[in-house]
């Protein structure tokens, strides 16, 4: 059977032929900037900036923890007055660093961001041991919920910023990397290098109470 004769086609159904070799041409192109590894720079940079978000809400949880803990220790050790200033300055210094998704990629406002964040957590580290002298303050109820939300936050928190390191690295890779570099270098030149936490997990950590 002898196949159509393209020039008997109806005029209407060339556009339509076009239209179609139209579509599979891009499809193709799509499909083969995609293995070439197009799109991995910018999806690694939004998984690199949710991990950050997440870094920042387990440290706003803290903070908003934080009063609480110091009106309860007051309560019962009104004397302590230079700790519980000192952590009522800490968080105040904390919370007054306005950060957002571009501070990853401000060296000195993140180091100040991580500054701030260490003094913070030593600061409620000593908060939390001045349990040691007030025995009845070790048994008050309140102060035993707000101690466990905020270990509970602590260990998000450690957990976020090594789930944020990680996906920097990724990030930060692909940048420096071929063929990822072609594009970082074409389509992505307004891409940087993001920061990652230098200060250690231990500066991070609340100390442990022993009873």
């Amino acid at each position: 059977m002898e196949s159509p004769d393209p020039m008997s086609y109806p005029a209407r159904a060339v556009p339509q032929l076009r239209f179609r070799y139209d579509l599979v041409f891009f499809a193709v192109l799509a499909f083969t900037l995609s293995a070439c590894g197009i799109n991995d720079i910018p999806t690694a940079r939004e998984h690199a900036k949710a991990a950050w978000s997440e870094v920042l809400n387990q440290y706003q949880r803290r903070s908003d923890l934080i009063p609480n803990l110091v009106e309860t220790v007051r309560g019962f050790a009104k004397q302590e007055s230079t700790v519980l200033t000192e952590v009522t300055e800490a968080r105040a210094r904390a919370t007054a660093i306005h950060v957002d998704a571009d501070t990853v990629q401000d060296p000195a406002k993140f180091r100040e961001f991580q500054q701030a964040q260490s003094q913070l957590s030593g600061a409620l580290g000593r908060l939390l041991a001045i349990q040691e002298a007030y025995p009845e303050l070790r048994s008050n109820q309140n102060f035993l919920a707000l101690q466990s939300q905020i270990e509970g936050t602590e260990n998000r928190i450690a957990v976020a910023r090594r789930n944020y390191i990680e996906r920097v690295r990724q990030y930060n890779t692909l940048l420096i990397t071929f063929p990822s570099r072609l594009w970082a270098a074409t389509l992505y030149r307004g891409d940087r290098p993001m920061e990652t936490f230098t200060i250690s997990e231990e500066q991070m950590r609340v100390p442990q109470v022993r009873f």
